[in-house]
């Protein structure tokens, strides 16, 4: 069943819009403003974004921004009753898909919506079909050097495995590009590319993040939140900052990747997720292991 968020805080177009996927078998979400759409999709991995440009709290960009942060397979659609030049160029710089001219008919957004799936899933085709024979993408890493050339052999050869992989390097050498090159090349391509920062949180709120958490699992717990692991399930999950992550996260984490299963806090159903781990760091973990700072079963099984 394919999933999707409609943004639009004018209630009869966002519940008719709504009515007419759920129709056609679609599992549909609601927000009723940028809030609640950043809340949302928190929650769940959609395949189609449907957005409003002008919302209270968050407008359609930021939402659509944030969307394509937690993952970039999401197709974006933005509507707007005041249609420039200027917006539509805008809005397809933050990665809409297309852009929809209000008023406008059911039928013109479900064909929109068919031609923007249908897109990506002639794309994922593209990207997935024997591989081995296809130029591998790197179109976001620039280097002629013999250096950079061994640096694409290795991603084009790890790519191609399930192998939890650990990228070493100061801060700067582009660390989260060859995470998005080792996604873009392996057979996950068409499924979730997520994103988490270990050393923007404190402790227990990146827990909460990569795991999720239930409702009043702690103050100010008001609902079920999906963790980043379950976001990225069947995709990949790029952890960067690694070596800031605390022993005990540590531990929670080396659990997943060996049982491929984990608990959201305050919660006791086990979450199964297919989920590929790459990892970034710019410390030394050899040294942090001999001080007691790192696990040495958490190293990983591609370290370069």
């Amino acid at each position: 069943m394919k999933k999707m968020l409609v943004a639009e805080d004018e209630s009869t177009l966002r519940e008719g819009i709504a009515t007419a996927f759920r129709e056609r078998g679609w599992d549909v979400v609601e927000a009723a403003d940028g809030a609640e759409a950043f809340a949302r999709l928190e929650e769940a991995v959609f395949d189609v974004l449907v957005t409003d440009y002008q919302m209270p709290h968050k407008n359609g960009l930021e939402v659509l921004k944030r969307s394509k942060m937690i993952n970039e397979g999401t197709v974006g659609l933005v509507m707007t009753a005041y249609g420039t030049v200027e917006s539509a160029v805008e809005a397809m710089k933050a990665g809409a898909h297309d852009y929809v001219l209000k008023p406008f008919d059911l039928e013109e957004m479900e064909m929109k919506v068919d031609r923007a799936i249908e897109h990506r899933r002639l794309l994922a085709r593209i990207e997935a079909y024997d591989r081995s024979e296809i130029v591998p993408r790197f179109e976001n890493i620039v280097g002629e050097s013999p250096q950079m050339r061994d640096v694409f052999r290795t991603i084009e050869k790890v790519a191609r495995s399930n192998a939890t992989v650990l990228v070493l390097g100061e801060t700067g050498v582009g660390k989260e590009l060859v995470a998005e090159a080792l996604h873009r090349n392996s057979s996950r391509a068409d499924r979730p590319f997520v994103k988490m920062n270990c050393a923007a949180l404190h402790e227990s709120l990146l827990e909460s993040e990569l795991f999720g958490h239930e409702r009043g699992a702690f103050t100010g717990a008001d609902r079920q939140r999906t963790g980043r692991f379950e976001l990225a399930n069947e995709g990949t999950l790029f952890l960067d900052e690694i070596g800031n992550m605390t022993s005990s996260t540590q531990t929670k984490v080396l659990r997943v990747l060996q049982e491929r299963e984990f608990e959201r806090l305050g919660g006791s159903r086990t979450v199964k997720v297919d989920v590929r781990l790459v990892a970034a760091t710019n410390k030394d973990l050899e040294e942090a292991i001999k001080r007691g700072e790192f696990r040495e079963t958490c190293t990983t099984d591609s370290t370069w």
